[in-house]
């Protein structure tokens, strides 16, 4: 029989930096990847690699970014301090987040991602997504200056590596089926191999395998029968297993069961996620300069209420509400040079005219309704100067729904027509935990031996998301989990 102090389960973000933190405590470490090699990383794998940080100023970035004084001195960052961080979680969750889960979060952020520099992780500015250039300097906005190199394929590149590097042992096509426990410990955990099921001895469960965003029976009776029309954004492999797990020990959930981090995706995106072509490649995220319709030619939502890293998680399920699970991103000549870099790939789907009849035309749209939607926005379009840089106030008057920021008129020809849908990226659902990660039961009390990290903790995200959020939280949590569960294993076995 097998032995290992520690066995992780999942092999994304949270998954690896709990490896290596417990590694690094001195355990012997087991990561259990579902999928094929292939296949590996998880949701992480097929993100932007954008990773929310409290850094306070600049000087705190080129501690984890190496920036010459050139650079530095053409860089215009606003300070964003752990209380920006927390109260940007907590006002987009409506105030429902747990706060001693999410001081956690801000206030290990910068020194969890020092550490994960120190690993391998190599970072690099978010010159595309987050500035803008005006007047020879780089302006910064949103609170999410740092990406991974090479997006989520750099980052579990860099993971893996340094998990190799160090020895941990990583065994593919093998999914945990159960927990073995004895007087409320764990002992052991169950694993079906490609040749056998077979139990491993440990004193340390980690479960780090992500929510039920990929189990298309367990996301309709959490988030409604809708969400079965969803693509699926990254691994099928996220099936609720670890949260199944779980509660047949008396695990306790926890967290918000039907919400989730959906967003717009082309609307020709693969059902689930295609590890050929990872990076966040499908999603529209320029929709705050567009004009947003449904097929009946309406507008449904501000498409400028805020910065796009605070509504583009919760603008995917607008989508979905709407007739056929389907919208268009209307834009013209004016605006489409400073649509982000998605909308350039020959990925994506555009439908382009000379006029917004023709346009009209080639959409399966109400034309009528359309073109009236059209003429009142542009009739409502307030003087102002429009500043992508900042929430410039530039908005509409008379039309609901209102557009408070980046109004412009669509006016000026070639238009252009994304279609876009919804993609599930992962459930706000999981399992109660303590701030390290402790997996707790019924009565609120840790279940020796079990934790938690990644998607798997539940009550941290409501409602909505800070874009660049769920890269943090699975670091700081899987880096606390396999630092606690290697303390665990060790008290034990002394």
């Amino acid at each position: 029989m097998a032995k290992y102090d520690v066995v992780i389960v999942g092999a994304g973000n949270a998954a690896l930096c709990a490896a290596i933190s417990a590694k690094e405590q001195g355990s012997s470490v087991l990561v259990l990847e579902k999928g094929p090699i292939e296949k590996r990383g998880g949701n992480s794998f097929f993100t932007d690699g954008a990773i929310r940080v409290a850094y306070q100023n600049l000087d705190a970035i080129t501690k984890v970014i190496d920036l010459d004084q050139d650079t530095i001195n053409k860089i215009d960052m606003p300070e964003y301090s752990t209380e920006d961080f927390y109260n940007d979680i907590m006002r987009v969750s409506k105030n429902q987040s747990k706060p001693e889960l999410i001081r956690q979060l801000v206030d290990q952020s910068l020194p969890t991602i020092e550490w994960m520099k120190t690993q391998g992780v190599v970072f690099e500015l978010n010159y595309a997504n987050q500035s803008f250039e005006k007047e020879g300097k780089v302006h910064f906005w949103g609170g999410l200056p740092v990406k991974t190199v090479d997006k989520g394929i750099g980052l579990m590149r860099s993971l893996f590596q340094r998990c190799e590097e160090l020895g941990i042992d990583v065994w593919y096509e093998s999914a945990a089926t159960y927990i073995v426990t004895e007087n409320e410990t764990v002992v052991a955990i169950e694993v079906q191999t490609k040749e056998q099921l077979q139990t491993i001895q440990c004193e340390s469960v980690v479960l780090a395998c992500g929510s039920i965003e990929a189990d298309k029976k367990k996301r309709a009776e959490a988030l409604g029968m809708e969400w079965n029309e969803a693509i699926v954004r990254g691994t099928e492999f996220n099936t609720g297993d670890g949260i199944d797990m779980a509660v047949s020990i008396g695990a306790q959930t926890f967290g918000q069961r039907n919400g989730c981090h959906a967003i717009g995706t082309d609307a020709n995106a693969p059902r689930v996620g295609d590890f050929q072509k990872p990076g966040d490649i499908f999603k529209k995220h320029s929709y705050p300069y567009s004009v947003m319709v449904n097929v009946e030619g309406k507008r449904f939502v501000d498409e400028g209420a805020d910065f796009r890293n605070y509504t583009y998680a919760k603008y995917g399920k607008e989508i979905l509400k709407q007739p056929k699970n389907i919208a268009y991103q209307i834009y013209d000549a004016k605006v489409r040079p400073i649509l982000r870099a998605e909308y350039d790939l020959e990925e994506a789907t555009v439908i382009e005219a000379a006029t917004l009849e023709v346009l009209a035309d080639q959409l399966d749209i109400n034309k009528e309704q359309f073109l009236q939607t059209i003429s009142d926005y542009n009739a409502a379009v307030q003087e102002g100067e429009f500043n992508p840089s900042e929430k410039d106030g530039k908005s509409t008057k008379g039309i609901t729904p209102a557009k408070s920021n980046w109004a412009q008129t669509i006016s000026e020809g070639p238009f252009y027509a994304y279609p876009v849908t919804c993609g599930i990226t992962f459930s706000f659902w999981g399992l109660a935990t303590t701030i390290e990660g402790e997996v707790v039961n019924q009565v609120n009390e840790p279940i020796e031996g079990l934790y938690a990290a990644g998607e798997m903790i539940g009550g941290i995200f409501y409602e909505n998301y800070p874009g660049g959020s769920g890269l943090m939280s699975g670091a700081v949590f899987g880096k606390l989990a396999g630092a606690a569960a290697s303390r665990h294993a060790q008290k034990v076995n002394n």
